[in-house]
């Protein structure tokens, strides 16, 4: 083929593609631009997950009748005029190429009045085409509607997701713009249903309380100001959760840098670091930080999207972020408080631990010291002689119970040495294997609450487990809309049935926080991997023997055995060979 200059309409379908890559797209830089006009009340409504219609308005300052036309072409921006302008970016968007981009895949009706104009202007584009220019009447600010998003590139419009995946993805990025400007009054309505409204007092914490819940929100910490800042130009501000508040993924750790949220890895981490032996392995922290510095010390101009930054001493605010949210965690994280949650062991097991309570309950209170311990003697001969378990696969020795270590590790005995069991990991490999089983046979044990329970959530993960109820009810969850990001919980698999329901939902939602186009085998068995997890007995709980026996009998029965559903070993082995060279024989 012969090279050629692509036309003009070729060219903006190409340039749209970088911009605009799906609804959410279109919000984010609408909403940017309200943002950077001064708007103090923005409104976002959607049809059909944002594929039919999304309007964003504002009472912003306008765009003047004369640049309105200049304000569809490429390249064209207020916010810039020269390159050394880049080296100092105050606002949200400056690379002139939203609306264009937006205009050129869509039908675009633009609606605004300068604050200082008698009567606005209103134009109608079609993939990038001017259709109709008129006089409006309307108070200052502006108002946009794009319609029939990518109703002229059917290769991208084909490859969009369901109708609440799109709607859940709008929902992440109006509630990061909330959080960034709490002054700012947002208001979401998918389908003509208002579903988050921020209520722009300016305040962080209410904006939090509306976005997760009032629960969360008032328990996470306001971040104090680090003694001494690695620099004096770099500003760490927000909330994070107490160590006794985690999640199971590191999706509700949120960044902003002047104001834009971004996606780092390092500041991530800065701030899993600061949660160093404070929370459990493989847990994460729910945070929001703020981080202000110079704009000449970060290039915004990385990505189309503007959602990676690049610092001109990344160390210095790693270390700032990670001062700020420790010392914060040291100086004001409550004292937890500790709640213990009976396993879950069959009925018949239960009673054989009362009966053996029971028995040692009638001796009388003045028994001596010695007659005590002989009666708990003969007790631990008789477990003994039956604590030598047949094993049901070749994988696992026959095992005797001797003891436990660390209220963490069970201890036994085996042909070929010492093994030492974890556990949670093997009591989580237990009902990860059970509750999968039960799903294969339909038979998944259910707990039915005595009362309905509502739980709310925040706007992402109540439209995550709306969109994957059938997943849920597979897995002995009953649960449905109940109006807004709240949930109401009818039954729940028997395993939590224990755990506060709206702890085990946010885990959930953590689980199906799994990509936009996961296998729905995959997605059940990473519901069940969280939801054991919370099921399963937790290190520092005492066992009696019976216990661990038990525990043992189930784990022979797994088909892997050795592993607990993430994948960490559930025992290790310790041979008689390795003591006798640690001991020096």
């Amino acid at each position: 083929m012969p090279i050629r200059v692509l036309s003009r309409d070729v060219a903006s379908q190409i340039a749209a593609g970088e911009v605009v890559e799906r609804p959410a797209s279109v919000v984010k830089e609408l909403v940017e631009n309200s943002i950077d006009a001064g708007a103090r009340d923005v409104r976002v409504e959607t049809r059909d997950g944002g594929k039919k219609l999304i309007r964003v308005a504002d009472d912003g300052l306008g765009v003047p009748a004369d640049e309105v036309e200049i304000a569809f072409e490429r390249h064209s921006t207020s916010k810039l005029n020269s390159a050394d302008d880049l080296d100092r970016i105050t606002t949200l968007g400056f690379r002139g190429e939203a609306l264009a981009s937006i205009a050129a895949v869509s039908h675009v009706t633009f609606v605004t009045r300068a604050a200082d104009e008698s009567i606005g202007v209103l134009l109608r584009i079609e993939g990038g085409r001017i259709i109709t220019r008129q006089e409006s009447g309307r108070p200052p600010g502006t108002g946009v509607s794009v319609e029939n998003l990518f109703f002229n590139v059917p290769a991208r419009r084909k490859f969009l997701r369901t109708n609440r995946t799109e709607r859940r993805h709008i929902d992440a990025w109006l509630t990061r713009y909330a959080m960034a400007y709490p002054q700012i009054r947002f208001t979401l309505a998918h389908d003509d249903k208002v579903t988050f409204q921020s209520p722009g007092s300016g305040g962080l914490r209410d904006v939090l309380i509306a976005v997760y819940n009032l629960e969360i929100g008032a328990a996470l910490l306001e971040i104090t100001p680090a003694d001494a800042q690695p620099a004096p130009d770099i500003r760490v501000t927000g909330f994070v959760s107490p160590p006794s508040l985690h999640r199971a993924n590191r999706t509700y750790i949120t960044l902003f840098v002047n104001g834009r949220w971004v996606q780092d890895a390092s500041l991530s981490y800065a701030v899993i670091q600061a949660y160093h032996s404070l929370i459990p392995h493989g847990r994460y922290p729910l945070a929001v930080v703020m981080v202000d510095l110079p704009p000449a010390d970060v290039d915004v101009n990385v990505h189309p999207a503007k959602s990676e930054v690049r610092f001109r001493d990344g160390d210095v605010v790693f270390r700032a972020v990670q001062k700020a949210v420790r010392q914060t965690l040291l100086q004001r994280s409550p004292t937890p408080v500790a709640t213990r949650t009976a396993m879950a062991w069959p009925t018949s097991f239960d009673r054989r631990r009362e009966e053996r309570l029971d028995r040692l309950s009638h001796l009388e209170s003045s028994a001596t010291g010695r007659q005590l311990r002989f009666e708990e003697r003969a007790s631990d001969r008789s477990d003994a002689e039956e604590s030598v378990l047949a094993p049901a696969t070749d994988r696992i020795p026959p095992l005797r119970v001797i003891g436990q270590v660390g209220a963490t590790y069970v201890v036994a005995e085996g042909p070929a040495g010492m093994y030492l069991i974890d556990q949670h990991a093997a009591h989580e490999r237990v009902l990860f294997e059970q509750l999968l089983s039960q799903r294969e046979q339909a038979r998944v044990a259910s707990q039915v609450l005595l009362e309905p329970q509502s739980v709310e959530l925040g706007a992402e993960a109540a439209g995550l487990l709306e969109e994957h109820l059938e997943v849920l009810d597979s897995l002995g969850f009953q649960v449905e809309p109940f109006g807004g990001n709240t949930m109401l919980v009818r039954a729940v698999p028997a395993i939590v049935a224990q755990a506060s329901p709206g702890n085990v939902l946010e885990d959930v939602a953590a689980a199906l926080d799994a990509g936009d186009a996961p296998l729905v085998e995959t997605l059940e068995e990473k519901v069940a991997r969280h939801v054991c997890k919370r099921a399963a007995i937790k290190a520092g709980q005492v066992m009696s023997r019976a216990e661990m026996e038990e525990l043992i009998r189930a784990l022979e029965q797994c088909e892997n055995p050795l592993t607990c559903p993430h994948g960490r070993p559930t025992m290790i082995h310790l041979t008689v060979e390795r003591l006798a060279q640690e001991f020096g024989r």
